[in-house]
């Protein structure tokens, strides 16, 4: 079988780029390598394995960057957008666990994005969709795109948004400075308020959205935005919103620089559990995204958040962990002595059975519950238990069946005896966990 895990050896990053040829050759053929005022890196997938594998990361999500392949042809985008989905599902089944994808869609024609979406979730097997801040003047949160969001939200779509290029920019300004530097923070600031005031994330409430670059403006602008819009509400500008409804839906990539204000700011708009791990390669060169992640995992220490959830957890979480595990920590191997009064027998036994199937079919990191009989002594069972790691373990004893499982049955166990093991031969341990 194949296991998946939401525990630390799974790290995944949550913002990347995939640049494939046909999508550079696209871009180039219409004079667009320079349209968001940063030249588009070179990019392979061997290369960006090797990245992964330096920094530790398992599983990366790629989307497409900037800029949105549309340039005035529908059926020209859709075909763009078609073939970097194709090439990026190819790319997911050939290496399994390491690349997951969020599909292009060719807006802003919103009929072939919506056909183009049907396609990828339900035929390529997506795992999300990637959506500019704007796509050439059509911000997400504006009324024409209704039938996509209501779609995406039918599918619990994850959906990755990203800044692109404003529609009024002034060219001599972006020219001097580059939009990555400030414009992309206001920008992606902008398309989500304006998803805000519509209610878009309340209305659709199965949608996940990722938010870039550590909240870009969000932190700063939110007060602002609450003050402003009971004012605006009364004077018949606005119309009412629950503005905090529609933030508990957003979850926050750290990719950019990532400074303890950033972090600090950051959660004064989320929780903990809604922010993610991102490294924005290969925008980036390798050696510094490497050195940054490092850097990282200290930081979020000093400020109280465990690695392991911003680096891996919470986005396994956010992707149901369907994500294959390429290795484990430390196993733990344990043996359960069960002595059960004999009245109580049958009963106990369909306990265990329940709490054994829901336990392997729901727990990644439970690799094995094998429940035995003594034959000279029916009524003394015997559980041999293998967990992932110590996290898999304590995971497992939260959950609600361990749970009606050991209070269902406290009364009709007459003895219990843990042994905890240091199993002699690992290799079957690993050959177990991958079969």
């Amino acid at each position: 079988m194949i296991l998946t895990t939401p525990f630390a050896s799974a790290q995944i990053d949550l913002h990347c780029h995939m640049i494939p040829d046909s999508y550079l050759e696209a871009i180039k053929a219409h004079g667009m390598e320079m349209d968001e005022g940063f030249p588009i890196p070179a990019w392979d997938a061997e290369e960006h394995l090797k990245f992964m594998d330096e920094a530790g990361i398992q599983t990366s999500v790629l989307t497409m960057p900037a800029p949105q392949p549309y340039f005035g042809d529908g059926t020209e985008s859709a075909f763009i957008c078609r073939q970097f989905n194709e090439e990026a599902a190819a790319l997911k089944a050939l290496y399994p666990g390491r690349f997951l994808f969020c599909a292009a869609l060719p807006l802003p024609d919103v009929d072939r994005a919506l056909e183009e979406a049907r396609y990828a979730l339900e035929v390529l097997g997506a795992d999300g969709v990637k959506l500019a801040s704007n796509s050439y003047g059509q911000y997400l949160g504006d009324e024409e795109l209704e039938p996509l969001m209501g779609y995406l939200n039918s599918r619990k779509a994850v959906i990755i948004t990203h800044p692109h290029k404003p529609s009024a920019a002034n060219e001599k300004l972006i020219s001097a400075v580059p939009l990555a530097s400030y414009e992309y923070l206001a920008e992606t600031t902008r398309a989500i308020l304006n998803m805000v005031e519509h209610d878009v994330l309340v209305r659709y409430p199965d949608l996940r959205v990722v938010v870039p670059h550590c909240g870009s403006f969000l932190p700063n602008a939110l007060p602002r935005f609450k003050g402003l819009l009971p004012v605006m509400v009364k004077q018949g500008y606005m119309k009412p919103v629950d503005v905090d409804a529609n933030l508990s839906r957003l979850y926050y990539d750290l990719a950019g620089a990532t400074t303890d204000d950033a972090i600090e700011s950051l959660l004064t708009v989320t929780e903990p559990s809604h922010i993610l791990y991102g490294s924005d390669y290969p925008y980036v060169a390798a050696t510094a995204l490497i050195a940054a992640k490092k850097s990282l995992e200290a930081r979020l220490a000093a400020h109280g958040l465990a690695s392991e959830d911003i680096l891996a957890n919470n986005a396994a979480r956010l992707f149901g962990a369907d994500i294959p595990i390429r290795e484990y920590g430390e196993r733990i191997v344990r043996l359960a002595e069960i002595e059960v009064y004999p009245e109580k027998l049958n009963e106990y036994m369909e306990y265990a059975k329940e709490v054994g199937t829901v336990s392997m079919a729901s727990e990644p990191g439970v690799i094995g519950l094998f429940s035995m009989q003594d034959k000279a002594d029916p009524n003394k069972v015997y559980i041999l238990e293998v967990y992932a790691d110590r996290e898999a373990y304590q995971a497992h004893l939260q959950t609600a069946h361990f749970k009606k499982y050991k209070e269902g049955t406290a009364q009709m166990v007459k003895s219990l005896k843990l042994i905890d093991t240091n199993p002699l031969i690992t290799a079957t341990l690993n050959k177990s966990a991958i079969q």
